[in-house]
C-alpha cells in the first residue's frame, strides 16, 4: 500500500468512529475493564464536573476547555465523502464559517495523545469490531473490520400483530450479537425523546403490561437497568472492556448560554460559530444523563463512562444547523424551523470523543 493510501486509510477510520453512536469492538486486549468511581451529582439545576475513573490520579481527560489549534482538524472532509453522511457534511452543504473545526479539546491538567489511525490500526491488527453490520469499514492490510451494530434503546424491538413493541425488559435479541465481544462500546441517549414519526416504536412493554406511552425518562431507566443486568451477569471483566459513552446534548434553547447578557440574537444553534468559554456550561443538565448516572452508579461491574457530556455542551458553534444534506432548499431558508442543533459537524466534535476513547483504550491516563 502506498503512503498515500495509509494516509487515506487512517483519514477513513479516523471520520468511520465519528459516524457511530454504537460500536462493538472485538479486540484481544488482556487489560481489565476500567472501573468508575460515581461522585454525586447535583440537583437539576447546579452543575457537576464530570465522573472520574477511580484509578485516574493524575488525568482528569473530561474537565477543561476548548482552545483554538490551527493544527485543526484532523482530516478534511472532501477526503471522505464515502464515510461522512450528507446530514453531517456541513462543508460541503455551504456552511460559511469554518473556526469551529479549529478547536481541540484541553483537558485541566494533561495532554491527550492525539488519535493515530495507523497506530490504531497497528494495536487492532487481526481483530474485528463485532455484530450484525448495520454499516461495516474493513481495513484489509490490517485484517482489521469495524461494523456498527444499530440498536438504539439497547433493548429489544419486536414486531407484534405489525406493531413495533419495545421490550423494556428484554434484551436477548441484541446482546446475543454482543456476548463474545472483547471490547463493547455502548451509547443511547435522543430516540427515547422522539415523537410522531420520529418515535421508533408503537408501544411499550414492561412487566407483562403494554403501554402506548409513558413518562421517557423512566422508560429510559428500566431499558438501561435491563442492560445494566446484563452486562453485571454476562460480561467477565477480566475479560472484556466495556465503555459507555454519555449523553450528547442538544441546543435549541439560546437563553441557556446567553442568560446574562443581552437578548439572544438566534431561537436555536443557527448562527452560533464559537465555543462556550469556561469549563461549564450555563443550562440545566441533562435529564437523560442523570438516569445514566443512577443506573451505572448502581452496577456490581460499571463500564468505564466516556463522559462526554460537559465538554460538548460547551460546543453550541459544532452542530450542522441548516448546513446539511438531508434539508430541502426550503427547510435551509428556514433555520428557526429546521436547524438541526442536536447531531454534530464532521470533521468535529466527534472526532473529539474517538480521541478521548483511544486514549481511554490504549493509554493509562
Amino acid at each position: 500500500m502506498s503512503p498515500a493510501c495509509i494516509q487515506s486509510s487512517c483519514n477513513l477510520l479516523a471520520s468511520c468512529f465519528v459516524v457511530l453512536f454504537l460500536v462493538l469492538l472485538q479486540t484481544k486486549i488482556a487489560t481489565s475493564a476500567l472501573i468508575m468511581s460515581m461522585r454525586n451529582h447535583h440537583n437539576h439545576h447546579q452543575h457537576r464536573m464530570p465522573m472520574l475513573q477511580a484509578n485516574q490520579s493524575s488525568c482528569a481527560m473530561f474537565v477543561g476547555t476548548w482552545v483554538r489549534d490551527e493544527s485543526y482538524p484532523l482530516y478534511q472532509s472532501s477526503n471522505c465523502p464515502t464515510i461522512i453522511d450528507a446530514q453531517f457534511n456541513c462543508q460541503m452543504y455551504g456552511r460559511p464559517d469554518s473556526d469551529y473545526l479549529k478547536y481541540r479539546w484541553q483537558p485541566l491538567n494533561c495532554e491527550l495523545p492525539r488519535f493515530n489511525g495507523l497506530e490504531f490500526l497497528r494495536n487492532m491488527k487481526g481483530k474485528s469490531m463485532m455484530g450484525l453490520p448495520f454499516s461495516i469499514f474493513k481495513f484489509l492490510d490490517y485484517d482489521v473490520s469495524i461494523s456498527y451494530y444499530k440498536a438504539p434503546y439497547l433493548v429489544d424491538i419486536d414486531l407484534v400483530q405489525g406493531k413495533r413493541v419495545l421490550k423494556l425488559e428484554e434484551i436477548s435479541g441484541n446482546a446475543n450479537a454482543w456476548r463474545n465481544a472483547d471490547v463493547l462500546v455502548f451509547d443511547t441517549g435522543h430516540w427515547w425523546n422522539h415523537q410522531g414519526s420520529l418515535q421508533g416504536w408503537d408501544y411499550m412493554e414492561s412487566g407483562g403490561t403494554y403501554y402506548q406511552d409513558m413518562d421517557r425518562m423512566v422508560a429510559l431507566e428500566r431499558g438501561l437497568r435491563t442492560w445494566a443486568n446484563w452486562v453485571d451477569s454476562n460480561i467477565d471483566t477480566a475479560r472484556t472492556r466495556v465503555f459507555f459513552q454519555s449523553i450528547s446534548p442538544t441546543h435549541y434553547i439560546p437563553s441557556e448560554w446567553s442568560a446574562g447578557t443581552t437578548m439572544a440574537t438566534t431561537t436555536n444553534c443557527y448562527g452560533e460559530t464559537a465555543p462556550i468559554s469556561g469549563m461549564t456550561y450555563p443550562g440545566a443538565y441533562p435529564d437523560q444523563m442523570r438516569v445514566v448516572d443512577a443506573v451505572i452508579r448502581d452496577m456490581h461491574h460499571p463500564p468505564y463512562l466516556l463522559d462526554i457530556t460537559m465538554l460538548s455542551e460547551l460546543r453550541k458553534d459544532a452542530h450542522p444547523s441548516i448546513y446539511s444534506g438531508d434539508l430541502s432548499p426550503q427547510q435551509r431558508a428556514d433555520p428557526v424551523g429546521s436547524a438541526d442543533c442536536s447531531h454534530w459537524c464532521l470533521p468535529g466534535l466527534p472526532d473529539t470523543w474517538n480521541q478521548l476513547f483511544y486514549a481511554a483504550l490504549f493509554f493509562q491516563l
